[in-house]
């Protein structure tokens, strides 16, 4: 397949959207960034990698670095981070309260900000540094030594982030925290301040693509939990709109009020796309538009 040719014309179906929807404005850091930006960038399971627009620019990776963290603590630890967290669509807000305190500070699944924030706690327990743990993992898995953290939109989280230091503090009470809430809290932010471009992105999530298998041919993840990861994803992964994505895309995803989405197909390739404004649930607009047109052009999804 002619993957340049393929992502061209996606990306020519997918620009009258790019102004559509809304730049995250609750991090005034992000509200900075010009709506006008598109990229769109596939990396096949061998290490090639394509690419059109702004695919080679960095943006806020925010809540993709959760399918990360997550993909660490399973290499790490098999199945004990399931005790603590669920894998159930959740309906409900990225950010929510509501649903936590029903199921007495379980979260529902991984990508919830709760979620994750469990997951961040065990990184941290594991790791000693969780932080940079999966900064270090992403500069390897990209080959882009040069990736960094913003402090700018890691301080503007900070200074907002009243709600997630709810959340934590909820967990915790009910014991579901092993590390102070304010490391946890800190940590999170960190990670999602990671700074990456669609390149970066499509070719660090490939290990998911090639069934756990990292970039130098070592294995991250067991087949089996590579598959779960991206049944989670699937379900989970594009907030309270999941099950629309699937809908619309059939591939596991994981977005990220910066605009970006990782999309895999499993055996082929690994997607990222970046638009800025988002929808009402928090998923790129253009992006996921993107996406449906590549899946309905190439027929790879699956199901």
């Amino acid at each position: 397949m002619d993957y340049q040719a393929v992502l061209e014309e996606v990306a020519d179906r997918a620009r009258p959207l790019v102004r559509q929807g809304r730049v995250a404005d609750y991090i005034p850091a992000l509200e900075r960034v010009s709506p006008d930006r598109f990229g769109i960038a596939l990396t096949d399971i061998h290490g090639e990698t394509y690419g059109v627009g702004d695919w080679e620019v960095p943006f806020s990776v925010q809540s993709i670095s959760k399918a990360f963290s997550l993909a660490l603590v399973l290499a790490q630890e098999d199945q004990s981070i399931w005790k603590r967290v669920g894998r159930e669509p959740s309906g409900t807000p990225f950010n929510s309260l509501v649903q936590l305190e029903w199921e007495q500070g379980i979260p529902r699944n991984p990508f919830l900000n709760s979620g994750a924030l469990v997951v961040t706690d065990r990184l941290q327990t594991l790791t000693g540094d969780a932080s940079t743990a999966l900064l270090d993992f992403m500069r390897e898995e990209s080959g882009n030594p040069e990736l960094s953290f913003d402090q700018a939109v890691a301080g503007s989280e900070a200074e907002h982030g009243n709600r997630n230091a709810a959340l934590a503090h909820f967990m915790a009470s009910f014991g579901n925290l092993e590390n102070p809430v304010p490391s946890v809290i800190e940590h999170y932010f960190w990670q999602c301040s990671i700074e990456m471009s669609c390149r970066d992105l499509a070719t660090a999530g490939g290990f998911l693509a090639r069934h756990g298998l990292r970039a130098d041919g070592t294995r991250l993840l067991h087949a089996r939990d590579a598959k779960r990861m991206n049944a989670v994803m699937l379900t989970c992964g594009t907030y309270d709109a999941a099950g629309e994505f699937a809908y619309r895309v059939g591939l596991p995803a994981k977005s990220g009020v910066g605009g970006g989405i990782v999309a895999v197909v499993p055996g082929r390739c690994t997607l990222c796309v970046w638009s800025p404004g988002l929808d009402a649930r928090g998923n790129s607009v253009a992006g996921a538009a993107a996406l449906d047109h590549f899946t309905t052009l190439t027929g790879w999804s699956v199901f």
